[in-house]
């Protein structure tokens, strides 16, 4: 197995279901396999890192305090299963107004990267969509696409010079992949 100096995890559609704009905790649930998928990689040395668009702030349509909380309890489950999260970056950015910070821009892996000493060629993005696999592959990180959220639309449409290092149904099967 190779172990990653920090894996990088997008939230929705890898994490949890997308159902589009979470705007409540109430609204906010890991897919059953989330945590004990984290919990094996985890076990094997790994950290991470959630990545993270969210521009419902921006368009108004989340409240700050609202993503905390949701974010506060994704931390709190993250340290219960004793899964090490070294931190979630978030980019509230409007994609019409976008900065360097937002998916695929490299501002949240380089802001990871400083604030935890990694060497991001040994890292992995592991998300749902074009912008997760943009980005890893323009950082020189291996990616892996899930095929929850939106993964099987992405796949549809990626060019075949930014194909995925592994492609995988979920993160379950993602882990057992990296693990073994």
């Amino acid at each position: 197995m190779k172990k990653y100096d920090c894996i990088f995890l997008d939230r929705d559609g890898t994490l949890n279901p997308d159902p589009g704009y979470i705007s409540s905790l109430n609204d906010f649930i890991f897919f059953d396999f989330t945590l004990p998928a984290l919990k094996q990689l985890a076990k094997a040395g790994n950290r991470f890192c959630i990545i993270t668009n969210q521009s419902g702030i921006s368009r108004g349509l989340i409240q700050q305090i609202s993503l905390e909380e949701i974010h506060d309890f994704i931390t709190l489950e993250f340290e219960k299963n004793n899964i090490p999260l070294l931190g979630i970056y978030v980019c509230p950015d409007h994609p019409e107004q976008a900065t360097e910070r937002r998916k695929p821009g490299p501002g949240m892996f380089l802001e990871a990267e400083l604030n935890h000493d990694l060497n991001l060629m040994d890292c992995i993005m592991i998300g749902d969509s074009a912008a997760d696999m943009e980005a890893g592959e323009m950082l020189g990180l291996d990616t892996m696409l899930v095929l929850t959220g939106r993964g099987k639309e992405t796949i549809k449409f990626l060019p075949e010079y930014e194909m995925p290092t592994f492609i995988v149904n979920d993160l379950k099967e993602g882990a057992r992949k990296l693990c073994h």
